[in-house]
């Protein structure tokens, strides 16, 4: 079982290292390593998963629900927390609510479980990058337009996937695999800008961060528990549900609250702090997943 931990954490904590060790000695542009990420790496991959019929994603549609009420639960479970310490709710809930399934989820699954679990790495990413952009602007802005958020390259690419995919269209198998080696670009350069992000870490808001690494797996976990006990879910896609419940908040908590001035580095502070606590927690989560022997 050690053995199956360190084989799945060592390449995620080395190629975030090289991030690491990179941006303490040189200053990348992050910014737009990101940027072009999101907007061209990540869209194809999450296309290319979505619009393969050769991975049906009906068999998906049960762990799609159960993590959306690990996303919107998490939410209400950490509200009356909020409330009694006297938080900004706008502050503190969306980084408890949306975690990091993209930079650190999908990588963690595919090394630890294989390139089967990849289809229910890229659902759940899909479900939080949805619930992100519509619930999670919704509450830094309520104003913000329906069609804006359409047009993010992302959830396009969600949407063009999955009529794809239920339409029965058929792709060319040589785009497909295009797609899918330019798309596996985005797995370790995610973990790679993580890793110099890490290097920003504000330690100035630690008690708020300590509450913030604590509060979201635990809210995640505890919300995972009665889905997987309701749901009639696969071995692999509850070990899958298990880890994407124990993630940490994503770095897309930090560049929202910059673009709305949400409290900015109390946000860096929860999403760091809770990035950093991940190192502890994804191998305890890892280590009774393949205890318990989902996969």
């Amino acid at each position: 079982m050690l053995a199956q931990i360190l084989s799945t954490m060592l390449p995620v904590f080395l190629i975030a290292g090289c991030g690491a060790l990179y941006g303490r000695y040189r200053t990348p542009d992050i910014k737009g390593l990101n940027t072009l990420n999101m907007e061209l790496f990540v869209p194809m991959l999450v296309f290319a998963v979505l619009a393969d019929q050769q991975a049906p994603l009906q068999d998906y549609t049960s762990l799609a629900l159960a993590a959306t009420v690990v996303v919107l639960g998490s939410g209400i479970v950490l509200y009356p927390l909020a409330r009694i310490l006297n938080l900004n709710l706008k502050t503190f809930l969306p980084p408890m609510m949306f975690n990091n399934s993209g930079n650190m989820g999908i990588p963690v699954l595919v090394f630890a479980f294989g390139e089967a679990a990849l289809p229910a790495a890229v659902v759940l990413f899909v479900v939080e990058m949805l619930l992100h952009f519509t619930v999670g602007i919704y509450m830094l802005d309520p104003h913000t337009s329906i069609i804006r958020r359409l047009r993010i390259p992302v959830i396009a690419a969600s949407i063009a996937g999955l009529t794809v995919n239920f339409g029965g269209v058929p792709m060319p198998q040589w785009l497909l695999e295009t797609l899918n080696m330019l798309g596996g670009v985005c797995i370790p350069l995610m973990l790679f800008t993580l890793g110099v992000r890490m290097l920003d870490v504000d330690f100035s808001d630690w008690k708020l961060g300590v509450l913030g690494a604590i509060s979201a797996p635990a809210s995640g976990l505890i919300l995972a528990w009665p889905m997987i006990a309701i749901l009639d879910l696969p071995g692999l896609q509850i070990a899958a549900l298990w880890v994407f419940a124990a993630m940490p908040s994503a770095v897309l908590n930090y560049m929202l609250a910059e673009q709305y001035q949400q409290e900015p580095h109390k946000v860096a502070s929860l999403v760091l702090m809770s990035n950093l606590g991940s190192l502890v927690v994804m191998p305890i989560v890892l280590g009774l997943v393949f205890t318990a022997g989902y996969v």
